[in-house]
């Protein structure tokens, strides 16, 4: 069998293509690969860099002229167009003196809604998308919302919210006990463990997520943290951890107790506008009529600052 001309030189150009693919493989592998690794000194580069040469020595056997061109080319580009050294002068690599400005998530904020609106439309997935979102942010101030999605019809927002809330309550458990053990301890003349407690309860406690037993359990052991800083040293009791004590008992429906913290908020802050609102609720709660007008009447009476909502219930019983 003779071969035309035309079939020789393509012949020749396979071979000619087969010699330099496997005289780059040889040269790449054996030479280029080592020299780097050295200056690299890394293991997992030379597995690497001799990866790459494979690759390339199949491209070329695959794609005869074609595929050493290629890799001709790109090579050329480089070291004549790419390759050139970076100034970075101007570059700061201190983390120090870098202030990083994270741009807000508009899209994410526009298309999540509240727990409770997707809730109350049956909407699943901006539901469960809600329920991602307080997964993965703080969910100390969330745990309130994720307790209504436990009736919801959507199992998997359902498993959510159970996951969430028995983790964060178990937690919740294991620290007040801890720290009130620590309580009931220390020190005659400190302060540390009550104060501790007070505010680790009255932030959780006020979210009112146990049942009714327990939380009435809570309430008893914060009143009595309360009590034993009142003791030690009053100062140290502001008027916002007078509110919420106030508050909770008001909610356990322990009234005798409540009127006494009243008292004692009245004493140490009497220009605070939770003094009246504490009283207010009592007296509205017992039906204590001309308590809760003389109370209210003081109040419009005084120069402090009244809120939105003070200012409605002014303006239903005026």
């Amino acid at each position: 069998m003779t071969l035309t001309r035309e079939e020789h030189m393509f012949l020749w150009m396979l071979m000619i293509n087969l010699a330099a693919a496997v005289l780059y493989l040889v040269c790449g592998m054996f030479i280029a690969v080592p020299i780097r690794k050295k200056e690299n000194k890394d293991e997992e580069f030379l597995y690497d860099g001799r990866k790459t040469y494979m690759i390339r020595f199949v491209i070329m056997l695959l794609c005869p002229v074609v595929g050493p061109l290629f890799f001709f080319m790109t090579h050329l580009f480089y070291l004549t167009i790419f390759r050139f050294q970076v100034n970075l002068e101007d570059v700061i690599f201190d983390k120090e003196r870098v202030k990083t400005q994270v741009k807000a998530n508009e899209e994410r904020e526009r298309n999540v809604i509240p727990v409770e609106e997707a809730l109350a439309v049956s909407d699943q997935k901006n539901l469960r998308m809600a329920m991602m979102n307080i997964i993965k942010g703080d969910m100390h101030e969330s745990l309130s919302s994720v307790a209504l999605a436990l009736n919801s019809d959507d199992s998997e927002s359902a498993h959510y919210a159970a996951s969430i809330l028995s983790d964060k309550l178990n937690e919740f458990r294991m620290g007040v006990h801890k720290l009130y053990r620590q309580m009931k301890e220390e020190e005659s003349d400190s302060t540390e463990y009550e104060e501790a407690l007070i505010a680790y309860m009255n932030d959780f406690l006020k979210q009112k997520i146990f049942m009714e037993l327990e939380q009435n359990r809570f309430v008893r052991m914060l009143e009595e943290a309360m009590d034993k800083l009142y003791e030690k040293d009053a100062s140290k009791l502001s008027a916002e951890w007078y509110e919420g004590v106030c508050l909770r008992l008001l909610e356990s429906r322990d009234f005798e107790k409540m009127e006494k913290w009243c008292q004692r908020l009245e004493e140490q802050y009497p220009d605070e506008l939770c003094t009246y609102t504490c009283r207010l609720k009592l007296y509205f709660t017992v039906k204590n009529k001309d308590a809760f007008f003389q109370t209210l009447n003081t109040l419009k009476n005084s120069n402090i600052i009244i809120d939105n909502e003070t200012l409605e219930m002014i303006r239903i019983f005026s």
